[in-house]
């Protein structure tokens, strides 16, 4: 983790990341808040996805669930991409807003609640920290004896609907959306890396997927060569996570955490890497 003891220039800072070079790993879609703020502040942008977002194998769940939102009180969205799913079956359906009026919403983060409020909706909660285990604390008193429909990625964390059941309400989850590896990126990411010239100063992780995801790009390129006791292609590169639960899948896969926004959001992201600039990688 960076240091707090160096005093450094304000992250304000016009060109504060000028002659940084960093490798941004969103989905190619969801890339652009984050490289544009970088950019703004002088970096040289790299973007080589690690994660690719694709409809589900099935709309069946979701389908159901939406001609059903009745039954339910309660609508939990976990990401942006969940919301444009969800909106995309409902036009499908040709079914209006006025089917979530009765609901009361909870969004994890801004881009997630302004997805949704661009559409016309009210979110009665998001989270004070953009996590799992956040979402249940703030629905703690409120959800005893109430239907819960979380909408998802086909792969994420069962804390929201293991909890939540444990406070007696009934969850339903189904699945929006799913997370891929996108191939195109394993050659693209190991020749920049390997090429002194072009290799980047930061690698950004917004998420666990995407920590998950690198490493497979990866392979044997990423540990192997640290039990071997040889350089790694990713030792001078500092590593960059929106928050801890990101912070944690990276440790647990063997890679170090040197800079984590103190806000888990895009901006708070890029401001961690602002100020860590003058910062050695650990």
């Amino acid at each position: 983790m960076i240091s707090m003891t160096k005093p450094r220039p304000s992250p304000n800072t016009k060109l504060a990341l000028s002659g940084q070079r960093i490798l941004v790993g969103r989905a190619r879609h969801q890339a652009s808040a984050l490289s544009s703020g970088l950019r703004e502040l002088g970096a040289q942008v790299v973007e080589i996805p690690f994660i690719e977002i694709r409809k589900p194998r099935s709309y069946k769940p979701l389908d159901s669930a939406l001609k059903n939102l009745h039954r339910y009180d309660w609508l939990i969205l976990t990401s942006a991409n969940g919301v444009d799913a969800m909106w995309e079956r409902l036009r499908k359906l040709r079914f209006t807003k006025k089917r979530l009026k009765h609901l009361r919403v909870v969004a994890i983060g801004p881009a997630t609640s302004k997805a949704i409020e661009k559409r016309g909706i009210k979110v009665d909660v998001v989270p004070e920290e953009y996590v799992a285990e956040s979402v249940v604390e703030s629905l703690r008193d409120q959800v005893a004896g109430k239907r819960v429909l979380l909408a998802r990625a086909r792969v994420a964390r069962d804390v929201i609907p293991r909890e939540l059941r444990k406070l007696g309400a009934k969850v339903d989850v189904v699945e929006a959306y799913e997370t891929v590896i996108p191939q195109s990126s394993r050659i693209k990411l190991r020749t920049i890396l390997k090429d002194p010239k072009r290799r980047p100063d930061v690698i950004t992780f917004t998420s666990s997927s995407t920590v998950r995801n690198f490493v497979t790009l990866l392979g044997k390129h990423v540990l192997s060569s640290r039990r071997q006791r040889r350089a790694s292609l990713i030792d001078a590169i500092r590593l960059a996570s929106i928050g801890p639960i990101t912070s944690s899948t990276l440790r647990e896969l063997g890679l170090r955490v040197d800079i984590e926004a103190a806000l888990f959001t895009i901006p708070g992201l890029i401001k961690a890497i602002a100020l860590a600039r003058m910062e050695p990688a650990s």
